[in-house]
């Protein structure tokens, strides 16, 4: 027996299990980056104050004094305020970068993805698509998500009579775009973190390094006697913030790319799998209304 028309009207009863469970992953992201980046500022002062401006990395143990020739620590301390901040944006592109590697690596699910495709076309070509879903069951991760998706509507519009072949397949096409919509924004989140520290790391450290050389002039216009070696120290210091910033805005660029290249991967590959199911749906059932 087909299903008639009507039934297309009845609201679909969802599991609420399945309902709550996107939402919920979404809360915990927000709540981890909301906790993640105070304590990384704690974390980036604590470091600044106790390990950089430890008086053994200074002429005489003194940090208000100068840092000891080639003491990296003692320059960076020497920076000034901006340092644990442009400390705090690098330690968030780490932490941020691991967290979205650790979700984008769950996203794909478990094998191969290019298999994964082929098995899930090699399936649908000969309409088994009871198959195609245990194969989705398998993978698991956003892909396996979304083509699941469109294979449970498919098997829905095919026992469904009197309607035509092109509404079928919106359906099915529709049922595929939501899926998408529903598992793209928790790939992309927090990517928004990245794409922003890679912006303003580079203006920090030039903010950094200006306030650093306006210290170094002032005091050497206070001094009296021009004296290279304090003008020289004072400069270094002050660089120090723009080689921090844009080590971090590289890294952030970097990472950034990394991520929306593997995003995009993703949707690529539902989007064939996609094709395969609406396009394999429309075959097989212009078959049938010839007939």
């Amino acid at each position: 027996m087909g299903t008639d028309i009507k039934d297309l009207k009845k609201p679909v009863i969802q599991d609420p299990k399945k309902k709550e469970s996107k939402p919920t992953s979404r809360k915990a992201t927000s709540i981890f980056a909301l906790i993640i980046i105070p304590v990384e500022f704690i974390i980036a002062e604590l470091v600044f104050h106790y390990i950089f401006g430890d008086p053994s990395n200074f002429v005489d143990n003194n940090p208000a004094g100068n840092p000891l020739t080639g003491n990296l620590l003692g320059t960076a301390y020497k920076g000034g305020w901006v340092v644990p901040i442009i400390m705090t944006t690098f330690l968030m592109v780490i932490t941020f970068s691991i967290e979205r590697w650790i979700t984008i690596s769950r996203a794909k699910g478990k094998g191969n993805l290019t298999r994964f495709l082929k098995t899930i076309r090699e399936n649908i070509n000969v309409l088994n698509i009871d198959a195609a879903k245990k194969a989705c069951d398998m993978q698991r991760g956003s892909l396996a998500n979304i083509i699941k998706a469109g294979l449970e509507k498919y098997q829905d519009m095919d026992k469904v009579e009197g309607v035509e072949v092109e509404k079928k397949v919106l359906a099915v096409q529709k049922e595929l775009d939501e899926a998408t919509g529903i598992e793209l924004p928790m790939l992309e989140k927090n990517l928004i973190i990245l794409a922003t520290i890679a912006s303003i790391a580079t203006l920090l450290g030039l903010f950094g390094t200006v306030l650093g050389m306006i210290r170094a002039f002032s005091a050497l216009a206070h001094a009296g006697a021009p004296d290279a070696i304090a003008l020289a120290s004072g400069i270094s210091e002050a660089l120090v913030n723009t080689a921090g910033g844009i080590g971090t805005s590289m890294l952030s660029i970097c990472m950034y790319n990394f991520f929306t290249t593997q995003i995009d991967s993703i949707v690529y590959l539902a989007g064939e799998a996609g094709q395969s199911i609406t396009h394999t749906f429309a075959y097989h059932h212009s078959d049938k209304s010839n007939k």
